[in-house]
């Protein structure tokens, strides 16, 4: 497994995988970067961190770098289900429920969209309140809000 920071405009963001995939994509608290690119760098970290180039220069809205979840079968059902929230939308956690065919499941989507470990990729981001208001997210909810307005900003 080899590790890679990326330094984004919300902060550091450690991207960890291998030659299949990318595993995780999670911001830390640290203000240098401590993982750098090396020539042995697997494939898919290169392409993870282009793409989060793109992503945050507004040029990117879709992700096609390989990626592999680790979890149960209903956990990646949601995680699936995530990534067809198009760019600079939102869906509640009910939304993705029924998407996953049990709409009865709104708190364990809930906990699963919270357990997701390849964020923006995986856009648990764009999960909000049925309400309509931010809910929790484990990078914190100024970097959610910062996230949506970034999307929305950049919808054409």
């Amino acid at each position: 497994m080899q590790l890679v920071d990326y330094h984004s405009p919300l902060g550091i963001i450690e991207i960890k995988g291998n030659k299949l995939g990318i595993y995780s994509v999670l911001f830390v608290e640290r203000e240098q970067v401590k993982y750098m690119k090396k020539p042995d760098t697997a494939t898919p970290l290169l392409e993870c961190f282009t793409q989060l180039d793109e992503y945050f220069k507004g040029e990117r809205f879709t992700f096609s770098v390989p990626f592999i979840f680790e979890g149960t079968v209903f956990q990646q059902a949601v995680w699936r289900a995530l990534t067809t929230i198009s760019y600079g939308k939102t869906a509640s956690y009910k939304e993705i429920a029924i998407l996953v065919g049990n709409e009865k499941a709104v708190r364990a989507v809930g906990t699963t969209n919270g357990k997701n470990l390849i964020s923006i990729i995986v856009p648990c981001h764009r999960i909000i309140g049925i309400n309509g208001k931010l809910t929790g997210y484990a990078g914190g909810l100024w970097r959610k809000e910062w996230l949506l307005n970034h999307e929305k900003s950049n919808v054409k």
